[in-house]
């Protein structure tokens, strides 16, 4: 039983083989989306052991026994304790949400038939990189033929949220201003303070394990898609990068999707955590492409120190004044004044529910809620087993799946 292709699943590494017009056949963009600013996601998903809430190494062997129609919404990961679920398209946020939910819930189902949960986090606190196997799947066989012993690490998970813009080069402007928004959705997203049974001293640890791959980070900024192109097909004309989505940058494009694909954040807790940052999103691809779009861009360095600050501290973090020079300017001032040039945009696109629930996750984010735990007493066994709890928390109704032809 074949997956179709979608986001998470078609990443085999398309042939370089030049058109005519000499664009390469990975970068040839979609034109199935007619309508800007749709939504798709990805999640990736630990998989626990119900008795001992330990990482579970049985990711092929749970996707084997998945039902025909929540396996046409999983896909493998690199590591064999996390698969990944992806939606359908959706024309706006509250759909996509719902869909997310209504895959939760069925693999919640599935995988208690195994003696399996799930859990969502952007680490599992207590995980060792030399407990965890790899994947059989042949591409992650691939990268840890090429990433060695990088890959031997412990699994990290991120929510990957998709927008779909028909046209290239204005995906290209949405990726150029959605860089100096990085930093505020990985504070705002930050949930994986533990890393290897204490706490790192990070709010989202998985930035800093997962950063030791090759091509992770910030992108570069581009003039047009046609300079794009011309980037990454430099790095796969060589054959050291195997296929366009071994370029794991926060922001990258998916031409076979028609979509810019933002994929800095820790994955979520909770539906209801996950839902204000996927409406932000979309809101900001919106804003950069029909507001006034008069923000100033940092340089590469003053982006990179703030993404570390944004790593590091969560939302405490102090950034980067790229108005003022030598200012510090807390990442809640930053995150306000976005909040305020969405609500607009809010508006127009139907989601200013999910808009208005951002400060409640930026008083309390994932990062946050696991230390408070701790600090009342909660051992790193029992944060686990209280992820597991909040997979589903609050209860989402049954929702019928996208058919696999609408899948993203």
């Amino acid at each position: 039983m074949t997956p179709p292709a979608s986001v998470g699943v078609a990443s085999g590494g398309a042939a370089i083989v030049p058109k005519p017009s000499g664009r390469p056949l990975w970068a040839r963009w979609s034109s199935e989306l007619y309508r800007p600013y749709t939504v798709g996601l990805e999640e990736e998903v630990m998989l626990l052991d119900q008795s001992s809430w330990a990482l579970a190494q049985s990711g092929d062997r749970a996707l084997s026994r998945l039902s025909d129609q929540l396996f046409a919404h999983a896909a493998p990961e690199t590591h064999a304790c996390v698969i990944e679920l992806v939606t359908g398209i959706h024309a706006d946020v509250d759909s996509a949400v719902a869909e997310l939910g209504s895959l939760r819930h069925r693999l919640r189902n599935e995988l208690a038939e195994m003696g399996l949960a799930a859990a969502a986090a952007g680490m599992h606190p207590l995980a060792v990189g030399d407990e965890t196997r790899l994947s059989d799947a042949p591409r992650y066989r691939r990268i840890a033929d090429s990433m060695r012993m990088l890959v031997r690490r412990e699994p990290t998970m991120a929510m990957h949220v998709h927008i779909g813009i028909p046209d290239p080069d204005d995906a290209v402007r949405v990726l150029n201003g959605l860089r100096r928004c990085v930093p505020v959705l990985l504070a705002l997203s930050s949930n994986s303070p533990f890393w290897r049974g204490r706490d790192a001293g990070f709010a989202s640890s998985r930035t800093l394990v997962f950063g030791a791959f090759p091509r992770t980070g910030l992108p570069g900024s581009f003039d047009r898609y046609a300079d794009y192109v011309a980037t990454v097909d430099a790095l796969l004309l060589s054959d050291a990068v195997p296929d366009p989505n071994s370029v794991w940058w926060d922001v990258r494009l998916q031409p076979r999707l028609g979509t810019v694909e933002v994929r800095v954040m820790d994955a979520q807790s909770t539906v209801r955590e996950a839902a204000p940052l996927i409406a932000l999103v979309q809101l900001l691809a919106r804003l950069v492409l029909e507001g006034d779009d008069a923000a100033v861009t940092p340089g590469p360095e003053v982006l990179d120190e703030n993404r570390f600050l944004a790593a590091r501290d969560g939302m405490a973090a102090r950034l980067l004044d790229p108005t003022a020079q030598g200012c510090l300017i807390p990442v809640r001032e930053m995150l306000d004044a976005l909040l305020a040039e969405c609500r607009p945009h809010a508006l127009a696109l139907g989601c200013l529910d999910s808009l208005e629930r951002v400060p409640r996750l930026a008083a309390a984010n994932g990062a946050d809620r696991q230390r408070a735990w701790v600090r009342v007493g909660a051992s790193l066994e029992q944060v686990v087993e209280r992820l597991a709890e909040r997979f589903l928390a609050p209860a989402w109704p049954s929702r019928t799946l996208t058919r696999p032809r609408e899948q993203i």
